[in-house]
């Protein structure tokens, strides 16, 4: 049994992203662990891109911070090997296609396997191209993590049948970014995923309230926070990891 499926067998999953390397290293890995200890049930490290496009404003900018401080896909990974000598959570990475052409498919899946990273997400990569690298993750034993957006029902049947690790459902078109409503209709999209695949489907984009998490987590199997914790390391600085467990504490409520 995978360590990404041991997150949502028997309850609903709590899925935190961070961007690795934000302010710098060492902060960066007392926020990851703060987040692991608060109760976490997988973690998504974003590598910083110069160029992220899915992002708002809240994770370029936790981008730009990393990388003025010489954040790299290297040190990504070591961040990654750290976390893995005291923590057995699935970890996932979140990057963009450029990064992983640049340095190679596959060294970056060889190198990102030994860290102990259990799959990936490539927002910028198309379905129709995720071959260019779901085969090298999966010879080096990650999952290619799919995502879907409100789109037709045949191409949300399509993409939820091959789909490995977790399903990635964006709530809302557009960017990341805390949002103060979700109306997009995700329990006939989520209703379309189950026709096809047992996977388990976890909703993010937007989600940023103990209230908004205990709603997403009434019709999906768990449910991803990005910008709304970036911005608490950026607010509260080397008071983040307290912040941030708080935080962590109050949106596992989808549990109770």
């Amino acid at each position: 049994m995978s360590r990404i499926y041991k997150a949502f067998e028997n309850k609903k999953a709590f899925i935190a992203f961070l961007t690795a390397g934000d302010p710098d290293y060492e902060a960066s890995l007392a926020n990851f662990r703060a987040v692991i200890e608060a109760g976490a049930d997988l973690i998504e490290v974003g590598i910083p891109f110069s160029d992220p496009i899915a992002e708002g404003p809240v994770i370029q900018e936790a981008d730009i911070r990393a990388l003025s401080n010489g954040m790299t896909t290297d040190k990504a990974f070591q961040l990654v090997s750290d976390l893995r000598k005291d923590y057995d959570i699935p970890i996932v990475f979140m990057t963009y296609a450029n990064p992983v052409y640049h340095y190679g498919a596959e060294k970056f899946f060889a190198k990102a396997a030994a860290a102990g990273a259990d799959g990936i997400i490539i927002p910028d990569c198309p379905y129709e191209e995720r071959h260019e690298f779901d085969e090298t993750a999966a010879k080096h034993g990650m999952d290619f993590i799919s995502m879907i957006a409100p789109t037709s029902a045949d191409r949300i049947r399509t993409i939820a049948s091959g789909a490995k690790g977790f399903i990635y459902v964006v709530s809302s078109l557009g960017v990341t970014g805390v949002r103060s409503e979700i109306n997009t209709d995700l329990s006939t999209i989520m209703s379309l995923i189950k026709e096809a695949s047992d996977t388990p489907a976890a909703i993010g984009f937007g989600i940023s309230k103990p209230e908004q998490a205990m709603k997403m987590s009434e019709i999906a199997d768990g449910v991803i926070v990005g910008s709304a914790m970036v911005r608490i390391v950026a607010e509260y600085g080397k008071d983040a990891p307290q912040k941030l467990a708080e935080f962590v504490r109050s949106m596992t409520v989808i549990n109770d």
